[in-house]
């Protein structure tokens, strides 16, 4: 991968490069000419800094190169990222960038390792950020990997500091998954407890506390320029020098380390489940509510539709005789529930026919027909003297019941039930007699099985 952030030579003298990528025409239709006005910072061992500002610019193969003063350093990121580098060299070059931080302040500078050089007698030179940014962006470092975009002042130093001390001390940068910015700001990553757990637990506690900076939730109540400083006095002494006086590990009994071992790995199956539902809810979270709402309606109607079986006519208690004149008199007055309880498998005719007649009815009621004579049931209108034809009576009159053979104690009976029927506007009744056979079903209950029909 081509450096496009170096130490290069122009008019024979070393120079700080910074090769953007743009041809001549691109350079000037960005307006990248006005980074030769933004500054970069030097912070110094003793404590004082320099600003640092481009000298020119110049074009190389075809491709516009901002230069200026050179700085002889190594990019803090390729040493992180260089397995053989010492831990102890990476350790001291984060300490020296967390000091410069420090006394930079709230003065803004580039936070990308990638833009930060640091020298061997504690020297950092922080690059101009938009113009770094640039040149990392071509460079394929664009994806900042130490960097969390919603945090803001010294809270995104400490942040940065803190990546930077996980990826050392444990070997692993502590947000590796492709949804890193996500995980940054859910605090998704292993807790340094189980990722060194034999880590001094005041330097375990600060980078954790780092590392949570972008989850309101779970941050600490240490702020960015408490955790920077805490950890630069933890790692040097009053003279600002490396400490060796407090030990970063502590030994552990295998015991400890075996169970532990057991806790990392039932705290990463618990995260990977639970960050993998979280996500899947929060991408389809109107499916999800769509389908919950889908599903209270199915459960309405079922339980609805449940309640209203349960609170339909039964023949529940009911003898034979008793069933029989139950659906003669259903018949008369449009139940046709209750007649559909007193039959099992017999025709259902005069169920249709009742049926029909009911919602011509409410058809009549649901228009407000004017005029319109409502159904009575023949039985009341023979009793108040009514004269043929009658254009709104139906139902069953004169109705005879007679047990004709069976036995109850079988489960098996038959009857017969003579009557007439009068329908609306016919001048006459039809003498009916039919022959019914009942049957109790499963719940123990009578129902008529068949109907044999004789009309004269």
């Amino acid at each position: 991968m081509k450096q496009r952030i170096h130490i290069s030579d122009v008019d024979n003298n070393p120079a700080m490069c910074f090769d953007t990528g743009l041809d001549p025409r691109s350079f000037a239709r960005t307006k990248m000419s006005q980074s030769l006005i933004e500054q970069g910072f030097i912070v110094n061992p003793d404590g004082s800094h320099e600003i640092w500002k481009p000298a020119g610019v110049n074009e190389t193969n075809g491709s516009m190169r901002v230069f200026g003063a050179a700085f002889q350093g190594e990019r803090l990121d390729i040493l992180l990222d260089e397995p053989k580098t010492k831990k102890q060299t990476l350790m001291e070059a984060v300490i020296y960038w967390i000091r410069a931080k420090l006394i930079l302040g709230d003065t803004r500078s580039s936070l990308n390792p990638g833009a930060s050089f640091i020298k061997s007698n504690g020297s950092v030179f922080f690059t101009p950020e938009h113009l770094s940014n640039r040149c990392l962006y071509v460079e394929g470092s664009h994806l900042d990997r130490y960097n969390c975009p919603d945090l803001i002042g010294m809270d995104t130093a400490a942040f940065c500091a803190g990546v930077m001390l996980y990826k050392i001390i444990t070997g692993n940068h502590p947000y590796p998954s492709k949804d890193i910015y996500q995980d940054m700001r859910e605090g998704v990553f292993l807790p340094m407890r189980l990722a060194a757990p034999n880590m001094n637990e005041k330097l375990s506690n600060l980078i954790q506390a780092a590392l949570l900076l972008p989850v309101p939730k779970k941050r600490t109540a240490k702020s960015g320029v408490d955790i920077l400083t805490d950890l630069l006095n933890l790692l040097t002494n009053k003279e600002n020098d490396i400490t060796a006086d407090t030990p970063l590990f502590i030994k552990l009994p295998k015991e400890k380390i075996e169970q532990i071992e057991r806790e990392k790995k039932t705290y990463l199956f618990r995260q990977k489940v639970a960050v993998k539902t979280k996500r899947f809810v929060s991408l389809n979270k109107y499916f999800i509510i769509g389908c919950g709402l889908g599903l209270l309606f199915a459960l309405f109607v079922f339980f609805s539709t449940a309640r209203g079986f349960t609170q339909r006519p039964t023949t529940e208690g009911m003898s034979p005789d008793t069933v029989v004149v139950a659906y003669y008199e259903a018949f008369s007055s449009l139940n046709h529930i209750l007649m559909q309880a007193c039959i099992n498998g017999a025709d259902k005719g005069d169920i249709n026919v009742a049926a029909s007649l009911f919602a011509i009815m409410k058809q009549r009621q649901a228009y407000g027909i004017e005029n319109a004579p409502s159904i009575i049931q023949a039985r009341v209108w023979r009793q108040s003297g009514g004269e043929l034809p009658s254009p709104n009576a139906f139902g069953v009159t004169d109705l005879v019941v007679d047990f004709v053979g069976g036995s109850e104690d079988e489960g098996l009976v038959m009857y017969r039930a003579s009557y007439y029927l009068w329908s609306p506007d016919e001048s006459f009744a039809r003498d009916r007699s039919d022959k019914l056979m009942l049957k109790r079903d499963r719940r123990k209950h009578w129902r008529i099985i068949e109907i044999d029909r004789t009309e004269r």
